[in-house]
């Protein structure tokens, strides 16, 4: 056999074992000899039972990535499935890991399946805007019926080994997947059960009419659920299609729509952002520097950030010391910390056990010297310069020589705060998103004199806190707020100018975003953005547009969702908001202030401004080497800032709308403000040379 499939005999048994770290990945190559060493067994008269197996820590976790994009290769997945299902001789696949995509495509087209209980299993191909394409949307409606089967394939979220089993998509769960797999295959033989191939099951799909309903129901569903997706629509389609054809027709189309599906922006956007996450990560401090010691961490401040980063941390296994500056402050971080864990004890995520060793890596203390030994240090305290500035005087003399000193910040200047230690090389910017528990992105600020393995055990802590990062050079806001200042800006020019924040809401809703910028700016805090616009005033160029409508709000005590009003009314408890006709009115006034005859907006020019801004700032970002490629832009604004991921990040969609619209959107805005709409000048080189932002990846 190849390297990548090993073949070996237990006595009447093959075992065949595919060999492609790190996730086994279903590589040419690997198909090719596992199709080998299938024909090879088949043949073999001596043996009357297959098992299929991954080495390492997994069944085949899916396709080999290295050949996305590439014209297929034979043989093809649907082939070697087939011919796996055609085989005489029971052929027993034997899970563990993460069996996902392919992998688990090639499990439904043996005759049986059995896992062991820690096995992750799912069909994500939703996730890159694809549907299964080797047989996986007419084999698992067969095996599960079409309801469970719709929702596992349109959600792309795996289920654990009792749930498979249940469902009956296994056969058994295991413990031990040596010696469970040979001693389930010898009871087959032994019992000779009859061969059932899962093409062939229709006992799951034999109520048409029950069916049909439950998909056209379903497909609503999932239509309102991941709005605007082309993917759970046509895994429906390949449903409807399982009812009234033969399995091959029903393969067939399948196929067919997998491929189209491969050709559209949908699906080459998602991918985009699929290889930009793991982009992120590359970086050339990590090149000659491996991450200091990081077995313990402080957490300075228990409020919303401080607790999220501490939860994260002590579910990442390290041990936190949380400290506040008094009893009653310490207290209230106490809680926030226990009420996100009771949660998780009520939701049955986490039992009262699992909770309470987690705490037992938890120190609480109003003491800073207990945080002298610690390996870093996270400051998480109030956005505001001196007193960030007041804890780093008092952590340069508390901790231990070679500690690191990282400050949780969404705009401040990284160099100032490292400028008042004695030790500059030893701090870094962590700028978490809230809440920090749950929010994957994590802006690892690099300041200009820190260590280069300072920066490498940013990433190191971001890895194990399963977070995504992406490294940021200094300036204010770093790259994603940054870049929200100003396409923010436009939001409030186009309210100012004629259109109402509702109407600009719902435009940005409808091109894919979770919520509108006024709606975000409510659920973040109008407080929030009024301190920042207060902290820059003395620097603002005075040149520049500003609109005064959010001051206005805020000068009421209008923060938002928190004090029940800002751009919407909030009220008994009606987090989604109403519109405000006192806001209007508000907003009404200022335009006559200043003179101004509204506009009327439609949905398609709201939508072309809003972008427009964004992407102009985010040229700038990467061609000022804030960020270090424009795919940690679309990673930033993927994970932090709700940009709807099938359209893989402003930067992707920049490239697919064209780099000359784009400029020539900036060019008619500019007419209006030449400063604001001043176009960047990584967008005049690139539409001068024909290249685009996706050359500037590599």
């Amino acid at each position: 056999m190849t390297e990548k499939i090993n073949l070996v005999y237990h006595g009447n048994i093959a075992i065949i074992t595919i060999c492609n770290p790190p996730v086994n990945a279903l590589s040419v190559e690997v198909r090719k000899g596992l199709l080998d060493a299938l024909k090879k067994t088949e043949k073999k008269e001596s043996i009357d039972a297959i098992i299929l197996k991954g080495s390492g820590k997994t069944f085949p976790a899916g396709a080999d990535i290295k050949e996305f994009g590439l014209p297929p290769q034979k043989p093809d997945l649907p082939t070697i499935n087939d011919y796996i299902e055609s085989i005489n001789k029971p052929v027993i696949c034997a899970l563990h890991g993460n069996t996902l995509g392919g992998g688990l495509e090639i499990a439904l087209a043996c005759h049986y399946r059995i896992a062991h209980y820690k096995t992750k299993l799912g069909l994500p191909e939703v996730s890159l805007g694809l549907i299964p394409g080797a047989g996986g949307t007419q084999r698992l409606p067969r095996l599960i019926g079409i309801p469970e089967a719709y929702k596992m394939m349109a959600s792309g979220l795996p289920i654990n080994a009792d749930k498979a089993l249940k469902l009956g998509l296994i056969n058994k769960v295991i413990q031990d997947i040596d010696e469970g797999s040979i001693q389930f295959t010898i009871n087959l033989i032994e019992n000779k059960e009859k061969l059932t191939k899962t093409k062939d099951r229709d006992d799951l799909i034999n109520n048409v009419n029950e069916d049909k309903k439950n998909i056209i129901e379903l497909k609503y569903n999932f239509k309102k659920q991941y709005r605007n997706q082309l993917a759970p629509q046509k895994i429906g389609d390949c449903l409807e299609k399982l009812l009234h054809s033969s399995f091959e027709e029903g393969q067939n189309f399948e196929r067919k729509t997998f491929f189209e599906l491969l050709k559209t922006e949908q699906s080459k956007s998602f991918i985009h952002a699929f290889f930009a996450e793991r982009k992120s990560s590359k970086i050339p401090e990590i090149k000659s520097a491996h991450p200091r010691n990081l077995n313990t961490l402080g957490v300075i401040g228990g409020g919303t950030m401080g607790s999220g980063i501490t939860i994260a941390a002590l579910n990442a296994g390290i041990p936190v010391t949380m400290v506040e500056r008094d009893q009653n402050s310490l207290d209230k971080g106490i809680k926030n910390v226990e009420k996100i864990y009771n949660r998780d004890i009520e939701k049955g995520r986490l039992s009262s056990a699992q909770v309470e060793e987690i705490y037992s890596r938890f120190t609480k203390t109003t003491d800073f010297e207990a945080l002298s030994s610690v390996d870093m240090v996270i400051e998480a305290v109030f956005e505001e310069m001196n007193v960030k500035k007041q804890v780093f005087k008092i952590l340069d003399k508390v901790l231990k020589k070679g500690g690191i000193l990282a400050s949780n910040t969404s705009y401040l200047d990284i160099n100032e705060l490292a400028s008042i230690t004695s030790r500059p090389q030893d701090v870094i910017g962590l700028h978490f998103f809230s809440p920090a528990n749950i929010m994957r992105l994590l802006e690892i600020v690099v300041p200009s004199k820190v260590a280069n393995d300072v920066v490498a055990t940013g990433f190191y802590l971001a890895k194990l806190m399963k977070k995504i990062p992406v490294r940021a050079s200094v300036c204010d806001g770093f790259i994603g707020n940054r870049i929200l200042n100003k396409y923010g800006d436009c939001a409030y020019f186009m309210m100012e100018d004629g259109a109402t924040p509702y109407e600009i809401d719902r435009a940005i809703f409808e091109f894919g975003y979770p919520m509108g910028p006024f709606q975000m700016f409510d659920l973040a805090g109008g407080d929030i953005g009024w301190a920042m616009r207060k902290r820059l005033e003395p620097i603002r160029n005075k040149n520049n547009r500003y609109v005064h409508i959010p001051d206005k709000l805020c000068e009421k005590g209008w923060f938002g969702q928190k004090t029940g009003r800002g751009f919407y009314r909030y009220d008994k408890g009606n987090r989604k908001g109403d519109e405000d006709p006192e806001v209007l009115e508000i907003i009404k006034l200022e335009r006559q202030k200043k003179g101004l005859t509204p506009i009327k907006f439609t949905q398609e020019e709201i939508i072309k401004r809003y972008l427009a801004a964004m992407i102009n700032e985010a040229a700038d970002v990467v061609y000022e080497k804030i960020a270090l490629r424009p795919s940690d832009v679309d990673v930033t604004k993927l994970y932090g800032y709700g940009f709807p991921r099938y359209r893989g990040g402003p930067m992707r969609y920049a490239d697919s709308y064209g780099l000359n619209n784009v400029l020539s959107d900036l060019k008619r805005f500019q007419k209006e403000d030449p400063l604001f709409w001043k176009p960047s000048e990584l967008i005049i080189n690139l539409v001068q040379k024909g290249d685009n932002f996706e050359s500037l990846n590599s």
